[in-house]
Parts: C-alpha cells; sequence; structure tokens
C-alpha cells in the first residue's frame, strides 16, 4: 500500500512539475524574452492582423510578388475522402514527397517554368517552381524577388528601380551571418508595396 501512495505521489508531484510548472515557466520566460516570437511572429497593420512572419500567404495578382508554390492541401468540401489544394494550409504542413524523377514533379515544375517565361525570358529561379518541404515557407530568394521586378513594375505603373531597391531593402542577411542564405518575406515585401501605394 505504501508503494502505491508513493507512485501516485510521485505522478501528481511530476504533472504539476512538468505538465503545469515548466510550461508556464517557459511560456512566461519566452513571453518576456521574446514577445513578437512568443505570439506567432504576428504581423499588424493599423490594428489588424494580417499575417505571421513565418507562413506564407498565397499572393496570385500581378501587382504583388509571388511566394514559393505551396504543395499544402486540405479535405474536399464535396467529398471528405478526397483532398484539394490548399495553398498555405498551416493545418495541414507537407511537401509534396515528390522525387525528382517523379513525372508529375517534371511536368509541374516544367509547367510552372514555361507559364513564367511569359512573364520574363531570364532563367527561371527554382523557388518560383518548387515547393519548400513544410509548404509553408513565406520567404524566397532575392533573385525570385528579382525576376518578379518588372511584372509588378508594369502592373503598379512604378519605375522597376524603385522596386529594386525596396526588393535590396527588405533582403534578409544569412542569421548571425553564416546561418541559411539571404532570403526576401514575401508579406513583408507585399505591405511595404501597398504602404507606398498610400503614400505611407
Amino acid at each position: 500500500m505504501s508503494q502505491i501512495r508513493a507512485a501516485l505521489v510521485f505522478i501528481v508531484l511530476m504533472t504539476l512539475l512538468t505538465g503545469l510548472a515548466y510550461p508556464l515557466a517557459m511560456t512566461g520566460a519566452a513571453e518576456a524574452l521574446f514577445p513578437h516570437q512568443a505570439k506567432g511572429s504576428l504581423i499588424e497593420r493599423d490594428g489588424k492582423v494580417v499575417g505571421s512572419d513565418l507562413i506564407g500567404q498565397n499572393f496570385t495578382a500581378d501587382k504583388y510578388f509571388h511566394g514559393r508554390p505551396s504543395a499544402t492541401t486540405t479535405a474536399d468540401p464535396n467529398d471528405a475522402t478526397q483532398t484539394v489544394p490548399a495553398p498555405y494550409n498551416a493545418a495541414n504542413s507537407g511537401g509534396s514527397n515528390f522525387g525528382p524523377t517523379n513525372k508529375v514533379f517534371f511536368d509541374t515544375v516544367r509547367l510552372a517554368a514555361d507559364t513564367l517565361h511569359v512573364e520574363n525570358s531570364r532563367t527561371v529561379p527554382v523557388d518560383l517552381v518548387t515547393a519548400s518541404g513544410s509548404g509553408l515557407d513565406p520567404h524566397i530568394t532575392p533573385a525570385a524577388a528579382q525576376f518578379q521586378i518588372s511584372r509588378v513594375a508594369k502592373a503598379r505603373n512604378m519605375p522597376e528601380t524603385d522596386l529594386a531597391g525596396l526588393v535590396d531593402k527588405f533582403t534578409e542577411t544569412r542569421t548571425f551571418g553564416f546561418i541559411g542564405e539571404p532570403r526576401v518575406n514575401v508579406l513583408e515585401l507585399n505591405l511595404a508595396l501597398d504602404d507606398l501605394a498610400k503614400g505611407k
């Protein structure tokens, strides 16, 4: 009986420590030290949440820079046993899982590249025709942003040099100077474009 009592006390104690006290302490520390990140790295405009630094959005209009293709899906509303494309669906993060020799993958990339070649005859950056592993990546390479400048400039009736300067301004360098690659957050760049159009 004493062993059962000791086991129950241990379970209750560990539940309180690891299930309550530790998570509360870590949450409090995160909010104190990294408040922006602890709240989801949310981006606000005029007091309204418009997105997150960490999750891409599906921009399709010519006046916006477009992110990477997204392979995320959701349940088909007409048939729950099937799925339909749902770009940047954070509830279903994942890539296409197609290998580089898969015919569907090859055809999808070729179709995307052909479509982009109509917009710009330059070499298409690979991140504009392939999804990231999560399907949620909010960033593109500086080359992918520069590739889109002529389309966005035409749609907004802006000089390409102004857009090139904006892309340079929003190009993030490697973290700590050596982690990752230079990148551009598509949402932040597009919000800056809208601010520019509003004269902010």
